[in-house]
Order: C-alpha cells, then structure tokens, then sequence
C-alpha cells in the first residue's frame, strides 16, 4: 500500500498429502509429509457406487490408481501441482472418499499395504511412525490396517514483493528476505527451498547489499518523526483504525475470512477458468464492500486487540485476493503453480512463452482502483526454456 511492487501473485503451490476437512466449519488441512509418497499408493473406487464402501470392501481390480495411469513414469511421485489438480478431477468425478462436506466427497486414498506386505509393518513404522500417529490421533484411524485419506490443500506462494539482485524492492532502502520477496522460486516452488532462501537471503546476501546501501547514507540522514510524510502515514494508519472500530456491524471479521478463503479456494485454487476468476473479483469486490460497511471489530486502539489486528490483516488479504486473482485472469496460459483449464494439452499445462515469459509486477493505485500491472522480462543467457513431461 506504499508502492512496493508484488511480483506472480497467481503462483500457488498446492500440497497434495494433507489430512481431509471434516466439516463446513473447518479452515485449514493438517499437513502431512510428502514423503508418504515415497512408499503410499493412491487410488479411488473406479465407480460411484463405491465410495460409500469400506476400502476393505472395495476388490483391487475395482480401484482406481489414478497417478499410475495417468503418469506411469512417475506414478505416485508426481510433482504436486500434478497431483494435486488428479486428486480434485476424481473428487470432481464424484469419486471421492470420506465424509460428505459442502455436496462433495473430499477425499482419496493414500495405502500402505503393498508396501506393509513387502517390507513388513516395522519397517513402515521406522520410516513413518510419528505421522501414522499425528494421523490416528486426529482422524482415530489406524492407518496401518486401513488406507489414510488425503486432500489436496494451499501450501505456498511462490509470488512475493518484487526485488532485484540485491534484495532491494522498488521502493530504496527497503530489502525483503526469505519468503516475502518473489526471487527464486519462479512459477512453482524449489523442493525444501523455504527454509534455505531464508538462509541464503539472510547470510549470503544481505549482510552486503544492506550495507553496502547503508554505506552510501550520510550519518544523521535518518529521516525525522516530524517530517510531514512520516506524519502522514500516521494519520493514515491512526484512520484507518478509528474506521475499523467505528463501523460496530453485525459479523466478525472471521466470517469475512473465511468467505474470502472460500472463493479464492474454489476459483483460483488447483484450476482457474476465466469465467470462474471474473467471478471471483466480483465476489471479492463485493465482499470487500460489505467488509467495510458490516465487519464488528471489538476492544479498543489504545490496547492489544486481537480482533483489531485481525481485521486490519483481512481487510488487507482482500486487497490482494483481488490482486490474485487479477494476476490468474491477466497470465492466459498455464505454467508451474498456476492452471488455466483453457490452456491444457490432454491434461497438461500450455505454458505460451511468447506472450508470458515474464514477471507480473502489481503496484498499489489506490483505494477504490485496480493495481497496475508492470512487467519485466525473463531473459535466459545460460540455459533456453523447455517444456517437461510427467506422462
């Protein structure tokens, strides 16, 4: 909201091994470790009628292992963009497991008995017994006589404030580390790379280019508390809260957390249309609108506010909801974290390098207006783009 460019908002990461909802109410999925793919197989009933049934009930030749037959050469190790959107298109089938939440079955199998019957149950206990026990203790299912259930949830955003080779965003003098900038992870995540670009950013890089900016600084050239820009944003921020607490509506702002959570999910998650993502700004815009006409934020300015600080924060996840989804509708191809159903070939992604290769940069306007959109060219001096295949 002070200039600072936000870079590939669309790219998503989502994860496919996480424990299902078990109701409306729930917000999040408990996530569990990709590594259970190393040894789970995962499958759904080949028919409807099934998925009532006890796995126990459902015969081998009745099961449908989708990740094998789709992606024979990686199987159940698909990447997890790809894994992730089979495990919704057979949920959207109606061949999905477990409990029935909003209309749908959310749910696919993850089963270990191939793998307890040729390395035997210690061996599977020595390599996943604390997860199998997270497992039982939140689902009271034993997954070693039974098949877990997994579902696919939001794990990762690989878009961030946009910087350049020192750290440094667009706006001098301000550096972002680790997962706040948008610097290496492109259109879909590097494995285990969260924990090391905070390291890398953090030891190898900022040390110096912070003080290599600092060095150019004059001493005493800190700006003042008085200066009327500083003063400025003060009153803005002293505003905006004063709005917050002055509007006493009738819903919290959880109520508009958790709508906006639902249509981002369902519109911009593990596939995006155009149609569904138009809708979902006006759905957003819409929210937003009620938000500051209806949200009821209780406690005071002049003490800790939990709810303060919560609608403070969704009123800004608005924002970038819109911008979000923004970014997914403007980007028509199909690339790394992000999906358009219109820009598939038989089910994989239609990158069009031509017209995207390219970094979306989203620049705050102002209230009540659209972020603009800048780009910045991808320029390949050492390597050439190509396109992967999991078939």
């Amino acid at each position: 909201r002070r200039g600072a460019g936000f870079a590939n908002p669309c790219y998503t990461q989502i994860h496919p091994t996480c424990i299902p909802v078990h109701g409306e109410d729930q917000s999040k999925l408990t996530l569990m470790s990709e590594s259970l793919r190393n040894d789970g197989r995962v499958w759904v009933p080949k028919n409807k009628a099934d998925c009532t049934k006890p796995a126990s009930e459902i015969p081998e030749d009745a099961r449908d292992y989708f990740l094998e037959r789709k992606y024979p050469s990686y199987g159940n190790l698909a990447p997890r963009d790809i894994a992730s959107r089979a495990a919704k298109e057979v949920c959207d089938e109606g061949r999905g497991v477990g409990q029935v939440v909003d209309g749908k079955r959310l749910g696919v199998y993850l089963d270990f008995s191939a793998a307890i019957k040729r390395l035997g149950e210690s061996e599977i206990r020595a390599r996943y017994g604390n997860l199998f026990d997270m497992y039982q203790n939140i689902t009271g299912e034993n997954a070693y006589k039974q098949p877990m259930r997994i579902f696919p949830a939001v794990h990762y955003t690989m878009g961030g404030l946009w910087v350049d080779y020192n750290l440094q965003s667009n706006i001098p003098g301000l550096f972002v580390g680790g997962e706040a900038n948008f610097s290496d992870h492109g259109a879909n995540r590097l494995g285990a790379s969260a924990l090391m670009q905070g390291l890398a950013d953090g030891y190898f890089v900022l040390p110096y280019t912070v003080s290599d900016f600092l060095a150019g600084e004059k001493s005493g050239s800190r700006p003042s508390t008085d200066a009327p820009e500083f003063q400025a944003v003060v009153k803005d921020v002293n505003d905006r809260v004063a709005k917050l607490l002055s509007i006493n509506g009738t819903k919290s702002p959880r109520y508009y957390h958790k709508a906006l959570g639902k249509i981002t999910w369902e519109q911009c998650g593990m596939a995006r249309d155009k149609a569904g993502l138009e809708g979902a700004i006006r759905d957003l815009q819409a929210l937003k609108k009620d938000f500051w006409e209806n949200v009821k934020v209780v406690g005071s300015g002049d003490a800790l506010a939990p709810e303060l600080e919560r609608a403070g924060r969704v009123a800004d996840f608005l924002d970038f909801g819109i911008m979000m989804c923004l970014d997914a509708l403007t980007r028509e191809e199909s690339c790394g974290g992000h999906f358009r159903t219109e820009f598939q070939d038989a089910g994989e992604a239609k990158r069009d390098d031509a017209r995207y290769a390219h970094a979306a940069v989203w620049q705050w306007t102002g209230e009540g207006q659209l972020p603009a959109r800048h780009v910045e060219p991808l320029v390949y001096e050492e390597t050439q783009l190509s396109t992967r295949s999991y078939k």
